[in-house]
């Protein structure tokens, strides 16, 4: 795909693309000239088919809002489907690419793990990891912020969530991060996605015979209320295989994102410490500002009018939360990085029946580290040049080099 100052749309199915950040300048364009925008094929696209780009944050959280025309599964004649723009063969399984009902069967299982009590019994752990975790880099002059506290922090707490043994959780983080950095679409990256499986596949046996208090043996063990099954062995290697990648990825691109967006606005970081009332805000505004997550994938069950266009039976439709969420139509200045910004109705922990399983989650976090953060810092200046992952669904920072200012 070519791009000129008529149309300054980059190919959004290359991560070569997002090697410098989210492509702004493209989807400012889309949301003014083509709110619904085919994407021809390129050579890197996956499955050789295009796809439908939905930019507006109005459309956008229609189509979140409305399962019925577009599926998570599949439709037409399609072998595959899911939420990326490549098909997948664990539509119709994983918790994220199926519709009710077994979507919901799925979530009901799933969610009798992630009670807010459950949850709420990591604050403290996580209080006291992130302090070990600042106490490191105390003396030193210039660190990487994204290694040293946005890749731990959540690392070890979505590892604490599924029970992963100490001495197992690097590793795993590590095939999470070679498999984000491949280009794409490569075998690379698949083949690294296999040995979380399969690791997977013996920890889900070991919670099976050996339960602990932990919220994966919770859910291996759980029984829908409605006939008493249980989750099988491929829906719980679904559901695990959904879950690390995303809650070790997701919160550190919003951990890493938040830094660098306390750099551009220093002055928020100041309101922030004079006011830890803003706390609240400032997770909401944070998750709006990075949206971790930039886009997802559903595919049309039947004709579609938008735009004055016609989306086919069994067309790709992928909406884009991130240019939602800078959407002036929708929010006033979206490009200002905004702590008092309330209310927030972004859109970066998606909507409808597929809102993200682990927002609590996703917040505690990012509200434990911001606690701790304004206690220790009067700021942060960068100390080198941001690294982005290329990758074109999870995008944050890979590496941060900062230097903090004492309080």
């Amino acid at each position: 795909m070519t791009t000129d100052k008529n149309n300054p749309v980059v190919d959004l199915s290359n991560d070569a693309n997002f090697a410098n950040g989210f492509p702004h300048e493209s989807f400012n364009w889309l949301r003014d000239n083509a709110p619904l925008f085919w994407h021809e094929p390129t050579d890197v696209t996956p499955d050789g088919e295009g796809f439908w780009v939905v930019s507006r944050y109005e459309d956008v959280s229609a189509i979140q809002r409305d399962p019925g025309r577009f599926s998570s599964d599949k439709a037409g004649d399609r072998t595959g489907g899911g939420t990326g723009i490549k098909d997948e063969s664990a539509a119709g399984v994983a918790l994220n690419m199926s519709d009710d009902p077994l979507h919901r069967r799925l979530r009901s299982l799933v969610n009798k793990g992630f009670t807010p009590r459950a949850v709420g019994q990591l604050e403290e752990d996580l209080t006291t990891l992130l302090q070990g975790l600042l106490d490191k880099v105390e003396d030193q002059d210039t660190f990487d912020f994204v290694p040293s506290v946005a890749r731990e922090l959540p690392l070890q707490t979505i590892c604490s969530v599924l029970g992963v043994p100490q001495a197992d959780r690097a590793q795993l983080v590590e095939w999470v991060d070679l498999g984000l950095s491949a280009d794409s679409p490569s075998i690379l990256d698949r083949s690294y996605m296999l040995k979380i499986r399969e690791y997977a596949k013996h920890l889900i046996a070991d919670k099976r015979a050996n339960p602990v208090n932990d919220i994966l043996s919770t859910i291996v063990h759980a029984e829908f209320e409605e006939d008493g099954t249980k989750l099988n062995d491929r829906e719980l290697l679904a559901f695990f295989t959904l879950l690390f990648p995303a809650g070790a990825e997701t919160t550190r691109s919003a951990l890493g994102g938040a830094i660098k967006a306390f750099i551009d606005f220093p002055e928020q970081f100041q309101l922030l410490k004079n006011d830890p009332s803003l706390i609240r805000s400032a997770v909401e505004e944070i998750i709006r500002w990075t949206t971790p997550s930039i886009y997802k994938r559903r595919t049309a069950t039947q004709d579609i009018e938008m735009h004055g266009q016609t989306i086919k039976l069994g067309d790709k439709v992928t909406f884009w939360e991130m240019s939602a969420n800078r959407d002036e139509r929708f929010f006033d200045r979206p490009f200002e990085f905004d702590i008092t910004r309330w209310p927030n109705k972004h859109a970066g922990l998606g909507g409808g029946i597929h809102f993200c399983l682990g927002a609590s989650l996703a917040r505690m976090e990012i509200n434990v580290t911001l606690k701790e953060l304004v206690k220790r810092y009067n700021g942060f200046e960068l100390a080198g040049t941001p690294d982005w992952m290329p990758n074109n669904r999870l995008l944050g920072l890979r590496k941060l080099e900062i230097r903090t200012i004492p309080a």
